[in-house]
């Protein structure tokens, strides 16, 4: 589709959006965003939603700056699938068996592993030993909490994050999962917000939650070390779950081969060029969508997700949506909708129906097939894949 552009900022706003859909809260945000004086370009993906600070759902192109609250507390949050020799007649019968077979495996909410995870348990990723002697290297206020990263690197989280078991259209068994930098991120996250917020450059922005830090600077050189460190992590934690989750399918079935993952991020910044321009982008609740590039958005809990591949459109910065987009918020959610209500819409899929995750609702939600509608110029489906378990913290 041809993106609408937003008129009265200092810089295109091309939204794939239908801006009298959108939240005036958010498109208010995103004006503040468009207004700053270091953007070069802001695209508005369709699963558009408020956010803190910046909108989920937008890419932000700055030029020598980044705004850390633009990418989040759950830095380095994103995708993993692996597509599997199995059909669904493959799989065991008793499917809320092996539900609580990964719940045993991957600790999720609150939880962590009792012990960390063999790093001999997870193929394909090295590098380890220095991974972790980077984590002195961050900001000295976290120093404290390397046990409880070490315990949460393979561990799922809540709120969104899930854990699915799924097929295509070819009644493929896919495995997939939804998470990021657990509290790790998140600590180093609020404390760079707050140093950014009391520079005096940032003294007279509109949002306070838009506070910059500049290149060049020693701010702007600690956040992107502790920055890109834990989109590592990210990474890392969720090539540990899958790891996690392939042994116990291989466990539950009699023999089971696994494709090359797909992975990609949906809150971070990567070093880009654009128009000839070296930028700084801000993809938050979106995904990187270059010339070929294979990604995945995920829909709410039981309604099913899409592996695509990335068109390579520079209007969007090379990005597309990151999911469905919320369009009520969580305590609207649980005012609205009951634990009947959840028990009908993910009926036939084998996940928690109980209160703890009515905000999670696909009622919630926005229509996923009509945000893949609005960025057939983004990306092309490869598969769209149906949830037959679904497991949440």
């Amino acid at each position: 589709m041809t993106p609408v552009v937003l008129p009265g900022s200092r810089v295109d706003v091309r939204m794939w959006a239908d801006p009298a859909t959108v939240e005036d809260v958010a498109m208010a945000q995103l004006r503040n965003v468009a207004n700053l004086p270091w953007v070069h370009g802001l695209a508005v993906m369709p699963d558009v939603h408020y956010g803190k600070g910046a909108t989920v759902g937008s890419v932000i192109a700055m030029r020598d700056a980044v705004s850390p609250a633009a990418v989040g507390v759950d830095i380095g949050c994103g995708m993993t699938a692996v597509r599997t020799s199995l059909t669904a007649a493959g799989l065991p019968d008793d499917l809320a068996a092996l539900r609580r077979r990964i719940e045993d495996a991957v600790p999720v909410g609150f939880n962590s592993h009792k012990r960390p995870v063999p790093t001999s348990r997870i193929p394909g990723v090295g590098g380890w030993d220095q991974f972790w002697s980077g984590f002195g290297d961050l900001i000295g206020s976290v120093q404290q909490l390397r046990e409880r990263a070490l315990h949460q690197m393979g561990s799922l989280g809540g709120g969104n994050h899930f854990i699915e078991v799924c097929t295509d259209a070819q009644d493929q068994v896919w495995l997939m999962l939804h998470s990021g930098s657990r509290n790790i991120g998140k600590e180093l996250a609020e404390r760079h917000i707050a140093n950014a917020r009391n520079l005096p450059h940032n003294a007279d922005l509109p949002d306070k939650d838009l506070a910059v830090f500049l290149t060049g600077t020693p701010q702007m050189d600690a956040y992107r070390r502790d920055l890109y460190w834990a989109q590592d992590y990210a990474k890392r934690n969720r090539a540990t779950m899958l790891a996690l989750l392939c042994q116990v399918v291989r466990e539950s079935v009699s023999k089971v081969q696994f494709d090359e993952p797909i992975s990609c991020h949906h809150n971070y910044v990567a070093e880009e060029s654009y128009d000839g321009i070296d930028v700084l982008v801000t993809r938050k609740g979106a995904i990187r969508a270059g010339a070929g590039d294979l990604g995945l958005i995920p829909g709410s809990m039981g309604v099913g997700s899409y592996v695509v591949r990335g068109l390579g459109n520079p209007d969007a910065f090379n990005s597309a949506s990151h999911g469905a987009g919320r369009k009520m918020s969580r305590n609207k959610a649980r005012k609205t909708f009951t634990t009947e209500d959840l028990a009908a819409q993910t009926a036939g899929i084998e996940c928690r129906k109980d209160a703890g995750v009515v905000d999670e609702i696909p009622g919630a939600y926005k229509d996923l097939d009509e945000v893949m509608s609005r960025q057939t110029d983004l990306v092309e489906v490869v598969a769209k894949l149906t949830p037959l378990i679904c497991v949440k913290g």
